[in-house]
């Protein structure tokens, strides 16, 4: 196989959660780029026929589901459209995502549940229903997160907690379904990207306090985060698994 090669995921079939916005729809997009058919679900399913397209443009096949990851149910019936409309699952993409910014003292337990129940137990609810169908050679990848690793100067605690607490289940669930079902499972930490989670920061956050941090002085492009994926999904991450890759501009290093 060429090198580059290694990157196509040609008919391949990919799970992609919060699909309906910010970096979900690049994903989306990216992976059918790469030549795999997508099923996208989000709880807004009426922003989703818009990444349909993206899919369908790019000359593969998509279908949308509405999907509550927090939801077990939920998150099995999208495995199961998946299987009905493709009759394969090669490739899960753990995005769907919420974040608060609220002073742990003030913090309210449903405003603390609501995100850990989307950011981790929703991803292992999608990671235990893929896993009853995947074949050897799939691969999981988890949208983590920098603030798993770091904090930046505002509250988040519950962002910050299931985002760490992401991290680990990714090196277990490696631990347990690689060697015994020939699935991968990785973690993308992303730093700063522009995204709709980006934009209710305050004017000057990312100025003030993300950008001083940042050895590349910028943002995050949502390609170059969808070029790391990729390599995560595809047979040229094909001896990785169990791992977090920071793409973050070099943040950590400060």
């Amino acid at each position: 196989m060429r090198i580059l090669d290694r990157f196509r995921i040609d008919d391949r079939v990919a799970i992609v959660t919060g699909a309906s916005s910010g970096l979900g729809v690049a994903f989306a997009a990216a992976l059918a780029d790469a030549g795999a058919d997508v099923a996208l679900g989000a709880r807004r399913d009426d922003r989703l026929a818009a990444t349909r397209k993206l899919v369908e443009d790019a000359g593969r096949r998509a279908i949308t589901v509405r999907t509550d990851v927090a939801d077990p149910d939920d998150c099995g019936r999208l495995v199961e459209a998946t299987m009905a409309a493709f009759g394969r699952v090669d490739i899960l993409v753990n995005n769907a995502g919420i974040g608060t910014s609220v002073p742990a003292t003030r913090e309210t337990p449903e405003q603390f549940r609501s995100v850990i129940d989307i950011n981790l137990n929703g991803c292992y609810w999608m990671a235990q229903a893929c896993a009853r169908v995947m074949q050897p050679g799939s691969s999981i990848v988890n949208i983590a997160s920098v603030l798993g690793l770091t904090s930046t100067g505002i509250p988040q605690a519950a962002y910050s907690a299931s985002k760490a607490g992401l991290i680990g289940l990714t090196r277990d669930l490696a631990q347990q379904w690689t060697g015994r079902k020939g699935i991968r499972v990785n973690a993308l930490a992303p730093g700063y990207f522009e995204s709709e989670m980006t934009d209710q920061f305050e004017h000057d956050y990312i100025e003030r306090a993300v950008l001083p941090r940042t050895l590349q002085g910028r943002l995050g492009h949502a390609d170059e985060l969808s070029a790391a994926l990729i390599f995560l999904a595809s047979d040229a991450g094909s001896y990785v698994t169990g791992i977090t890759l920071p793409v973050e501009g070099g943040l950590l290093t400060t």
